[in-house]
């Protein structure tokens, strides 16, 4: 029986017409036009239209997985989940106006940390988007540093974050 390699393409019974993207001992990954991704067995019915070498992956699926977050995390406005520290949990922030006739106002500190880190998705997103854009290098630049400044101006409420790493980080002195 031949294995075929990598970047072989097939039609099969159930699935239609696919190219092979990965090779297991047991299994063909074939991407498929109709229906994605499906793992079939090797030594299945289907019908050869052109084979390749029988490559070999030297990339793990884990690594893919990897690369594809990253990517994710990078272009796409999903952010990563953020914990604010456990001593501020369940806290309050209270504005006291320097006129004692005003009125104080009150917030939860988790709301007022979730406005906070959406701030910073944004900025991210607005980085993203100057750094694919047609615009020229310099102009990128200058861009580029009024968001670094905005994250300097934000590094105040650093405090509230519960993973050091997640900390807004300005412009180094």
């Amino acid at each position: 029986m031949q294995i075929l390699g990598i970047s072989s393409r097939i039609n099969h019974p159930e699935y239609g017409k696919g190219v092979i993207t990965n090779v297991t001992s047991k299994h063909y990954w074939v991407t498929f036009i109709e229906s994605g991704l499906e793992t079939i067995e090797i030594d299945s019915e289907f019908e050869i239209i052109e084979a390749a070498d029988n490559d070999v992956d030297t990339i793990s699926f884990a690594e893919v997985e990897s690369s594809l977050v990253q990517i994710l995390k990078r272009w796409s406005d999903v952010s990563e989940v953020v914990h604010i520290a456990d001593k501020w949990k369940g806290g309050t922030l209270i504005m006291e106006p320097g006129d004692t006739n005003l009125k104080s106002n009150s917030l939860p500190i988790d709301t007022f940390f979730h406005k906070i880190t959406m701030v910073r998705d944004r900025l991210r997103v607005m980085e993203q988007k100057i750094n694919s854009s047609g615009l020229q290098e310099q102009e990128k630049i200058d861009l580029q540093q009024y968001i670094t400044r905005c994250y300097g101006s934000l590094t105040s409420f650093n405090v509230l974050f519960k993973l050091k790493e997640q900390h807004f980080k300005g412009q180094k002195k």
